[in-house]
């Protein structure tokens, strides 16, 4: 098993288990939170630390070997998802939505595309799905893209990244000369309207004409439509009612913000359980954002339920 030609600088870390148990099928990209080097990423991992990854690429758009890619690495919260991963931390900035500079962006396409020829992968799959994603069998010439807030209490590998997997996987795929990846077997494109798209039992319907998905979403206030890569192309501005009322929040890691949208400072996580909203706002990052009656911030509508 080789190691990736465009690396310009090794730094071998100790932190990882040896050679893997699984075939490579995986790529885990993540955000470093920090503008740095080739070099410094791959300093962030000395013995001792309980941590690690397979690449790094600085914010120059270097590329670094931390880990040899027959070994596995510690970098996903996942001994699982690790042994089967090439595992990338990426420079970008400090803060959410940790935006990558072009020259990273840049350099973790080539890298990908890199990764994949070598272990005879010809398509780069993103489904923005977690349990597809993991539930998922690769044949033996795909890749699958997954990511760190999938196993742990974390927003990694950012939003900034987060949005633009679909573009990632398009463009490694057809760098390798294989096909893009499509919803159905008939290429044709299906308009899903859902909650959230991670929520796929709130589906009401899957459509063809977009005017149709969204003429269906005016008719249900709280639903969007969803590309195949869960890009929200459309939600409705209907109120959904007064306020206050109180929601349910059953994940752990839903953000606090200072205001209503992505582009707000977080504040902390807000713990699971029941939560009066007295405001709702639209803003960036969720159809629709709501403000506790605690004062402690805002919250995305999108990941609670009302009760």
């Amino acid at each position: 098993m080789s190691n990736s030609s465009l690396v310009s600088y090794t730094g071998l870390s100790p932190n990882h288990s040896g050679q893997r148990t699984h075939s490579i099928d995986r790529i885990t990209p993540h955000c470093v939170v920090g503008q740095l080097s080739a070099e410094t990423i791959c300093a962030c991992f000395p013995a001792g630390r309980d941590a690690s990854c397979n690449y790094g690429i600085g914010t120059d758009g270097r590329v670094s070997l931390c880990v040899e890619e027959k070994n596995r690495s510690w970098c996903s919260s996942s001994s699982a998802n690790d042994q089967r991963a090439i595992t990338i931390e990426c420079a970008s900035d400090k803060t959410e939505p940790y935006a990558m500079n072009s020259a990273v962006y840049n350099s973790l396409i080539k890298l990908c595309t890199d990764i994949c020829k070598r272990n005879g992968k010809k398509k780069l799959l993103w489904f923005a799905d977690k349990n597809k994603s993991l539930n998922y069998a690769p044949k033996s010439d795909e890749m699958v893209i997954t990511v760190h807030r999938w196993f742990a209490n974390k927003s990694c590998p950012g939003d900034w990244l987060y949005n633009r997997l679909g573009d990632l996987s398009a463009k490694v795929t057809a760098a390798l000369g294989g096909s893009t990846q499509t919803p159905t077997a008939d290429s044709t494109v299906w308009y899903r309207v859902r909650k959230t798209w991670a929520d796929a039992k709130s589906q009401l319907g899957a459509y063809k004409e977009l005017a149709n998905a969204k003429a269906c979403v005016d008719k249900h206030p709280g639903y969007s439509v969803f590309d195949v890569n869960g890009v929200n192309l459309y939600t409705s501005n209907t109120t959904t009612s007064a306020v206050p009322y109180k929601v349910r929040v059953s994940i752990s890691d839903l953000n606090i913000r200072k205001g209503p949208g992505t582009n707000y400072a977080r504040t902390q996580y807000i713990p699971v359980g029941t939560y009066t909203i007295v405001e709702e706002a639209d803003g960036q990052g969720a159809s629709k954002w709501g403000k506790l009656k605690s004062g402690a911030g805002w919250i995305s509508l999108d990941y609670c339920k009302r009760v």
